[in-house]
């Protein structure tokens, strides 16, 4: 079983010494917090308690940079569900790497991955050119190297899972 509890036990584990950050499940929606006089701790909040969304916000965590890290939500821009087509391709292009990156965490632990356009209204071509973005992404990654967080946290899931690396498919 996949338990949110035991992704911010593994996570905390991992990074809040080194990085002074924390993963905290039960938020409405997703939003990074850098440290701030209130908090001593970067805190990455995932929805409610679902599995999915913690490896996802991680993922985002894992590829922003230390300037980004400084900045709520890493500074990124957030359009709602019903994104035209050129708000859509502006999505894409920020998260076929967060995604493809989720989708190694979710190998490395066993469990079944999908991908998200966050737009419940686009049309279903667009969600077989980024899945193709995604599966491009994860193709890379795998050949030339995963960001060091990334490569860490895969490192930590395989082990807690009891996941050989080379056992993975798609």
């Amino acid at each position: 079983m996949h338990y949110a509890s035991d992704l911010i036990q593994l996570f905390n584990q991992t990074f809040e010494a080194s990085h002074n950050t924390i993963l905290v499940g039960g938020g409405e929606e997703p939003l990074y917090l850098p440290a701030d006089q209130n908090h001593l701790r970067h805190r990455i909040i995932f929805r409610l308690d679902y599995f999915a969304s913690g490896l996802h916000e991680i993922a985002h965590w894992c590829i922003a940079g230390r300037q980004r890290r400084q900045q709520v939500d890493y500074g990124y821009w957030y359009e709602p569900d019903g994104r035209d087509a050129q708000q859509q391709a502006r999505f894409e292009a920020v998260e076929a790497r967060p995604q493809a990156i989720e989708w190694a965490f979710s190998r490395a632990c066993q469990k079944t991955f999908r991908i998200s356009l966050d737009n419940l209204d686009g049309p279903i071509e667009q969600s077989r050119r980024f899945q193709a973005k995604v599966e491009a992404t994860l193709r890379t990654l795998e050949e030339k190297g995963f960001p060091p967080r990334a490569q860490t946290f895969i490192s930590v899931l395989s082990v807690y899972y009891q996941r050989h690396p080379g056992a993975w498919d798609r």
